[in-house]
């Protein structure tokens, strides 16, 4: 009995270090990846990515120049044709005072004056539909902030940026003080007398009620990365173009889901290395920046600049430049 138990003890040894072998390579073996939101695989593209350490020692992803190229192309078209006829409002912001066209072009002769077609849109009476591109972006962001300063609406009237301390909805001279203080009213030096002699004071568009109520629903909604704070305050020349916008495609009918896609589009162009950034995010986990919700990316978790910092911790942010200034 004695000798055929001592003859079981090599195979309990042989045994022993298997088991104990497959813990350690259990232990040591990385966990498999999960697609975005733990729901797919990731894409071909992510597995060519290039892991890098990060400071802290967690993994970053990056991807090659190819698959970044291809990317770019998904998130700056060459341009955007807006549904929305633009007619003649550069015309009326000129001659309501919310532009002083003097002071406009000679901010723009400094930077090699205006092209044709941008003094068409700053002058023309019959404009067609507005057009985007990567040159004219910064152009169209000082009209739309203008449009947006001037534009009567309940958002300027009646939302954060006269009760953001707790104060009272209204334009009362004090409602007006604290709303001058902001980067998208103080900062708005290219009209005729101050920003505030024209703040939520001209009916250049005038919003149904159920177009109104688009419009606050979805800037509650739409963030943007240069700060914490959504659409519905727009307190940034970004903000306050962007409410603009939404004015602008809510009375031209557009739906809802095609409004929060141009407004993505819109924000890509104005903060060009945020969105490249997010772009790369998001086919890394599997989704094409084509097919993105655009409400969710646009909201606080990725738009906001807390949200986007978050990000950073898991990818390296793209390298390209312009964009992001809260000035004219």
């Amino acid at each position: 009995m004695e000798t055929k138990n001592k003859n079981l003890i090599p195979q309990i040894l042989i045994i022993a270090v298997f088991v104990v072998g497959l813990v350690l390579i259990y232990r040591v073996a990385p966990p498999l990846r999960q697609g975005f939101a733990g729901q797919a695989p990731l894409s071909p593209i992510t597995t060519e990515a290039v892991e890098n350490s990060s400071l802290d020692g967690s993994t970053i992803l990056t991807i090659n120049p190819e698959q970044g190229r291809r990317i770019e192309e998904k998130v700056f078209p060459e341009e955007i044709v807006l549904p929305v006829r633009w007619g003649d409002l550069g015309y009326q912001m000129a001659q309501a005072g919310v532009i002083d066209k003097q002071k406009f072009e000679e901010l723009y002769e400094s930077r090699g004056g205006l092209s044709v077609e941008e003094k068409k849109l700053l002058e023309g009476l019959s404009n067609g539909n507005l057009v985007i591109t990567q040159e004219n972006s910064g152009y169209v962001l000082n009209l739309l902030w203008a449009f947006g300063l001037g534009n009567k609406n309940p958002v300027l009237e009646e939302g954060p940026m006269v009760t953001y301390d707790g104060g009272e909805a209204g334009l009362s001279a004090e409602a007006l003080a604290k709303a001058g203080r902001f980067a998208s009213t103080g900062g708005w030096t290219l009209a005729k007398g101050g920003a505030m002699d024209h703040y939520s004071k001209h009916s250049f568009v005038v919003l149904t009620t159920q177009q109104q109520a688009k419009v606050e629903h979805m800037a509650k909604n739409i963030y943007r990365p240069c700060c914490g704070n959504s659409t519905y305050f727009p307190d940034c020349n970004h903000g306050m173009a962007m409410l603009g916008l939404l004015e602008l495609l809510a009375a031209n009918g557009v739906s809802e889901g095609e409004m929060y896609k141009i407004a993505l589009q819109v924000n890509s162009y104005w903060f060009p290395q945020t969105y490249l950034t997010l772009a790369k995010y998001f086919e890394m986990k599997g989704v094409s920046w084509d097919k993105v919700d655009a409400k969710e990316v646009l909201g606080f978790d990725f738009s906001s600049a807390s949200g986007y910092q978050k990000i950073l911790t898991e990818i390296t942010p793209a390298n390209v430049s312009g964009g992001g200034s809260c000035g004219a």
